[in-house]
């Protein structure tokens, strides 16, 4: 394996420390209350799972699909795209479709970089962000995931320091693992910079519709001019409690939605033909089922905020996606964000994702992910206080001996 280039790049995937753990505790009978992995445990909505079945009975749709994705639900995006931004979108030039947001930057990797090119990605980020780019030969440099001057600070340092130059930059506001949210007028900014400098913008949108306050996340193609430099991503993984069924897309500059689509022809054939029609139908169908999952994951903040800070352990309320980016509680810091990860699911039977896992700066911060009901977070919640105070009472060996 060690002979392998791509693998050489890539760091052990500390979730699978987590992950082993509890595979582990639960094969011994534990009862883990699993906040770790972004994975939505709500339905499907029945109006989508029913348009499936009733596709998938015509034997036609057991074809070959299309790689883009078939016609109508390209369209369908499109529209989507039209009522929820004020966005126009030409459905045969501006539209990928793709197996999850997550694919969809894999292989927007593999289409835009060349050996050693530079690519601006967020750290702590999701990590396809950069190691998309890595397995593709690239480079990255890290910026701060959180928008504001520090960010720009960092741009300007990449474009003059980097050799070569940066080919493309990397955003994603709701933030995962942060939590963070972007106005309208700092996507202005950074299409402004893009533009001058020549470099690409490739925006994750994946949490747009899981918000909690304030105005609606904004897309960045919402700046005149953004197609000009820019394709953002989406998904149906957690819009419509839909993860399992790996749809997603691409949208924006016809340049780079060609370069994705292209790639693509040569590596599958699109998703299974019943899925993309019953996804056509979900984003065709209404905001009802996006409002009631929204509010879903909202309930379920306000009670891990309550039940943990009442536990001792403050957590900021995020505005956004479904996740809470948790400062490792006082006193425990010393421990880093795997460790003490691991020393709260053996003793607490609590999982929660190391910050590590997205990067160096998130080392000091665990994510803690809203895939558990009320009634199980303030559970976790009182397994957590627990497990604070045992760790808060013990007192240090060299403390003893004095």
């Amino acid at each position: 394996m060690q002979n392998f280039h791509k693998i050489r790049r890539l760091p052990p995937y500390v979730f699978e420390e987590v992950n082993r753990l509890k595979a582990g505790a639960r094969a011994k009978g534990a009862d883990i209350i699993d906040l770790g992995m972004g994975n939505p445990d709500l339905p499907t909505p029945q109006a989508i799972v029913d348009k499936l079945v009733e596709t998938v009975s015509n034997p036609r749709t057991n074809r070959y699909s299309a790689s883009k994705g078939i016609p109508g639900l390209r369209r369908a995006q499109a529209a989507y795209y039209g009522r929820r931004f004020g966005v126009k979108l030409d459905p045969d030039t501006e539209v990928v479709a793709t197996l999850g947001s997550k694919e969809g930057f894999a292989n927007m990797a593999q289409a835009i970089t060349a050996p050693g090119d530079v690519v601006l990605t967020p750290n702590p980020s999701y990590p396809i962000h950069a190691f998309g780019f890595l397995m593709a030969g690239g480079s990255i440099r890290s910026m701060p995931a959180e928008p504001g001057p520090e960010l720009f600070h960092a741009l300007e340092r990449a474009v003059v320091h980097s050799v070569p130059k940066p080919i493309a930059m990397v955003l994603c506001y709701p933030s995962n693992p942060g939590a963070h949210t972007a106005e309208l007028s700092f996507f202005k900014d950074v299409v402004a910079f893009a533009k001058k400098h020549e470099i690409f913008v490739l925006s994750d949108l994946a949490y747009s519709e899981i918000y909690f306050e304030g105005d609606p996340p904004p897309s960045i193609l919402q700046v005149e001019g953004a197609k000009d430099v820019a394709v953002e991503f989406t998904s149906m993984s957690k819009t419509f409690s839909m993860p399992g069924w790996r749809m997603g897309f691409c949208v924006g500059n016809a340049q780079l939605c060609a370069a994705l689509a292209r790639v693509k022809s040569y590596l599958d054939y699109g998703a299974f033909t019943p899925i993309q029609v019953a996804a056509a139908a979900a984003l065709n169908g209404g905001d009802e089922p996006i409002v009631e999952i929204r509010e879903t994951y909202k309930k379920r903040r306000d009670a891990l905020v309550d039940s943990f800070s009442r536990a001792g352990w403050k957590i900021p309320s995020p505005k956004a996606s479904m996740f809470a980016w948790a400062p490792i509680p006082a006193g425990l810091e010393h421990l880093g964000s795997l460790e003490f990860s691991k020393q709260l699911l053996e003793e607490a039977h609590v999982a929660v994702a190391p910050g590590i896992g997205f990067g160096e700066n998130g080392d000091t911060h665990v994510r803690i992910a809203l895939v558990e009901n009320e009634q199980r977070i303030r559970q976790a919640a009182r397994s957590v206080k627990r497990f604070i105070d045992r760790h808060h009472n013990v007192v240090p060996l060299s403390s003893a001996a004095r």
